[in-house]
């Protein structure tokens, strides 16, 4: 597996043990492969991160291993990554690291982290969201492309709301568009404005979006997780490694760049280049706050007027008063449920 290497990032020294060890067999990449990335983007991805609970998806052998994921902080935490004490929907809480600089993100990432999931808080406040993120999720029979054609629809309709929106792929089939907000508003009410921007964009699009939560309603379209928004739900962060074989990353993008990139484009070894050449295009995000008066107002006006309520939580999720049964519409019919 070869010595251990020290590698230095903002003044501070970070120890990678058994940086030979391959981590994604198809490429011949290595652990110090991934550290490499991350120090590529390290002002990138530490930027995404900065001061928000995350949740590390640890794979300590690699693609092909075993993995899982580490909510609770490690216990040989450095002193120098803060902490953050995060509750879960089922009453239990945990302390999760904050990472506030790259030294952090090696750090992890020599635990054999290579995706990181950040909730969309900070630590000074975790009961208020400061992100709204809208995963566009393509369905059998659908694929990137369609998530474009969606996402293209997207940008106007959160104009027309006051909301601006950051692009970037999941590293997957997938975009997620992240809209940074004042952190007003709860996990319910930020939940709520992910409906009612998914159910106006399916109005405008029905052949092609839907807010369906069962899976056997969507058919063969885009599908709005409404539920990334739900307490507990992360996304990963701009700039993690995705555990494929192809190692691709979450990359983020300009609004013009939908059309003409791919997932595939942007992966550990292309990315270093791109990021070299262009810096983090989502730098700024963080200084244009919006406010979501107008997409609640749209949900209010949804609940008024068309009768759209609550959505289905996840399964984990402990009932919520008004949202409605959690049984699969065609169990329901079988059973009168």
């Amino acid at each position: 597996m070869g010595e251990a290497v020290e590698l230095t990032v903002g003044g501070r020294q970070v120890r990678l043990s058994s940086p030979d060890k391959i981590y994604f067999p198809e490429r011949g990449l290595t652990k110090l492969d991934v550290a490499r990335y991350y120090l590529s983007v390290g002002d990138g991805i530490a930027r995404a991160l900065h001061e928000r609970p995350t949740t590390l998806e640890r794979y300590p052998e690699g693609v092909g291993g075993e993995s899982f994921f580490q909510k609770r902080a490690p216990k040989n935490l450095p002193e120098w990554i803060p902490t953050a004490r995060i509750s879960f929907p089922s009453g239990r809480y945990a302390d999760e690291i904050c990472p506030t600089e790259p030294a952090a993100v090696l750090w992890a990432a020599n635990l054999g982290c290579l995706t990181f999931h950040p909730w969309p808080v900070r630590r000074a406040d975790t009961d208020h969201p400061d992100e709204l993120r809208i995963d566009l999720d393509p369905q059998p029979g659908t694929d990137y492309a369609d998530a474009v054609r969606a996402a293209q629809q997207l940008r106007p309709l959160l104009e027309e709301l006051g909301l601006r929106g950051w692009p970037k792929t999941s590293g997957g089939r997938g975009l997620h568009v992240f809209v940074p907000i004042v952190p007003e508003w709860n996990f319910a009410q930020v939940r709520r404005a992910a409906i009612a921007v998914g159910r106006e964009l399916e109005r405008r699009d029905p052949s092609r979006v839907t807010t369906a939560w069962w899976k056997e309603e969507r058919g063969d379209r885009i599908f709005v997780d409404y539920n990334q928004t739900a307490r507990d739900r992360t996304i990963a962060s701009a700039y993690s490694v995705r555990p494929n074989q192809r190692a691709t990353v979450s990359a983020p993008l300009r609004w013009e760049e939908l059309d003409r990139a791919h997932p595939d484009d942007f992966d550990v070894v292309t990315m270093p280049l791109r990021y070299a050449e262009v810096g983090d295009v989502h730098a700024e995000m963080d200084a244009h706050p919006c406010r979501l008066e107008a997409v609640l107002e749209l949900a209010d006006r949804d609940e008024r007027e068309h009768g759209l309520g609550d959505l289905p939580y996840p399964p984990e999720h402990p009932k919520v008063k008004g949202e409605p049964k959690r049984v699969q519409p065609s169990r329901a019919k079988r059973t009168g449920a």
